[in-house]
């Protein structure tokens, strides 16, 4: 309750009472020198700093990239306009004869001991050494050829092959598996080669009587 007190006054005026007022939470405050309201006032923004930065940054980083790119691009044209080294091609070889390679004759074409003529003739001008010489399974052969079976075969191949009228040269060594010779010569209904005008053609079947 609030406590009442009254001051003396001098004669003829009037006595006035002070009102003591309770005390509250906001007595026990520690004094301060501030004096009213006090507002934080906020640092400004300088947007117009990061955004300049900002446009540094990609335009040195854009330039770099440019550049990066044009290096690279030419580098990568130094390295494509280079003339690749030129691959050495296998040494040719070259055609030689030798009088004691293994030669065996198979006679294919439809002239029965055609193969005798070819090998009486590769004995007599010593290019090889006639193993044997026989009839093919079949007489319709086409194609002339000569087969050896190793790689240090092919001069000697390719020598008899030039003198029996350049007839082709391959590497089989099934023929070499079957006869056990170095060479073997296919005579073919296309041989051109010495003794081919002994060829006999291939006779006409002769028609049925009545037809």
């Amino acid at each position: 309750m609030a406590e009442t007190h009254e001051t003396d006054a001098a004669p003829g005026e009037a006595r006035t009472s002070h009102v003591t007022p309770p005390k509250d939470r906001f007595d026990g405050l520690a004094k301060s020198g501030r004096v009213g309201a006090h507002r934080i006032v906020g640092r400004p923004r300088r947007f117009w700093i990061y955004t300049v930065a900002a446009l540094l940054g990609f335009a040195l980083l854009t330039g770099l990239g440019i550049a990066m790119i044009h290096v690279t691009g030419a580098n990568l044209d130094s390295l494509t306009s280079e003339e690749p080294a030129p691959t050495k091609a296998p040494p040719k070889v070259a055609p030689e004869l030798d009088p004691e390679a293994g030669v065996a004759v198979i006679n294919g074409t439809s002239s029965p001991g055609f193969g005798a003529v070819v090998d009486g003739l590769i004995t007599e001008n010593g290019w090889g050494k006639i193993l044997f010489s026989t009839e093919g399974e079949t007489s319709d052969v086409q194609n002339s050829a000569i087969f050896y079976a190793n790689r240090e075969d092919e001069a000697a191949a390719l020598g008899l092959a030039e003198e029996l009228g350049g007839i082709p040269v391959f590497q089989n060594d099934g023929y070499f598996q079957q006869f056990g010779a170095k060479l073997t010569v296919l005579l073919g209904a296309d041989y051109s080669g010495p003794g081919s005008d002994q060829l006999v053609p291939a006779e006409a079947e002769t028609p049925a009587e009545g037809e």
